[in-house]
């Protein structure tokens, strides 16, 4: 749902004729064989990237847990601060979308031999495209949008594919559904990928029982540092808590939270409660200007009960 698309460049190539013109263009293809798609390249690699994917099936809608690693080169030098392009194409080679970001810490502060791991969630956008997904990874300068060298499976441009995802229909996820406590769907004006839902002070997610231990991504956050401060935010089965914690105005936040199978129940869907300790009515708060008359809790941009 949270995701930027670029288009990719693409050739076009004039139409070709005669002995010569065949020559020259088996020439160019020999060239362009060598230079991409091909690990095997002149260019010393600065780094050698890896992932590791929670999961190696992803339905639409799903989150993924992706871990990046970047073993630095025992000779390698950063001048500055470079940022990771993770870019997801299908099978044609077509962009899908990315997840560009910026490493914990700076490329200027690798050091030779290092290994440099963290892990970042991301969600799968909703989309028509089923099948084998490739993830490219890369290093480029946000000022010229140069990309540096490195050590693996070169696809063109030095973009190099570190792992296949398999994309599967959105109805391959556990049936949920956003039940009492919701106010409707909202999009961004900028982007009609990005979705979320306003809950009230309490609100409900009822699921398909899974019949084994599931995990709740909650991916949350509640803007507005005029109107409201810190609300603590508690999520339970029933009477029991899973977990509290405290959310603090403008501040994106992602819950994993454990649902033991043990406190489902034995009904066919089972349920958890969000619920928070001080809501707001933008309206009602002085200086705000807003016309918005709804009681407001959290909003939430994914509620995904995970149970692969």
């Amino acid at each position: 749902m949270k995701s930027s698309l670029f288009p990719l460049a693409r050739v076009t190539r004039p139409a070709v004729g005669g002995p010569r013109a065949g020559a020259c263009l088996l020439a160019l293809v020999a060239v362009l064989t060598g230079a991409c798609g091909s690990s095997e390249t002149s260019e010393v690699g600065l780094a050698t990237p890896t992932v590791r994917l929670s999961h190696d099936r992803a339905p639409a809608g799903s989150p993924i847990d992706i871990t990046y690693s970047f073993q630095v080169a025992a000779d390698a030098r950063f001048d500055k601060n470079y940022r990771v392009m993770a870019h997801v194409v299908d099978a044609d080679e077509v962009l899908m979308w990315t997840d560009d970001h910026d490493p914990p810490t700076p490329t200027s502060q690798w050091k030779p031999g290092q290994t440099i791991e963290y892990t970042r969630t991301v969600f799968v956008p909703i989309g028509p495209y089923i099948g084998d997904a490739g993830l490219h990874l890369g290093l480029y300068s946000v000022d010229d949008q140069t990309r540096l060298p490195l050590v693996g499976q070169d696809m063109g441009q030095r973009a190099y594919k570190v792992a296949t995802i398999r994309l599967q229909p959105q109805t391959e996820n556990l049936f949920t559904v956003f039940k009492d406590g919701w106010h409707a769907a909202e999009v961004a004006a900028q982007n009609q990928a990005v979705e979320w839902q306003w809950t009230k002070k309490e609100a409900t997610l009822a699921f398909k029982h899974p019949r084994k231990d599931a995990v709740l991504y909650l991916d949350l956050d509640s803007p507005g540092k005029a109107l409201h401060g810190p609300q603590t935010v508690t999520v339970s089965m029933g009477s029991t808590v899973l977990e509290s914690f405290t959310l603090p105005p403008d501040q994106p936040m992602l819950r994993k939270i454990a649902l033991p199978v043990a406190r489902m129940g034995t009904e066919g869907m089972s349920e958890v409660q969000i619920s928070v300790d001080t809501t707001f009515v933008p309206m009602l708060v002085e200086g705000s200007g807003s016309k918005d008359k709804r009681e407001l809790g959290v909003r939430v941009f994914h509620a995904y009960v995970d149970a692969r």
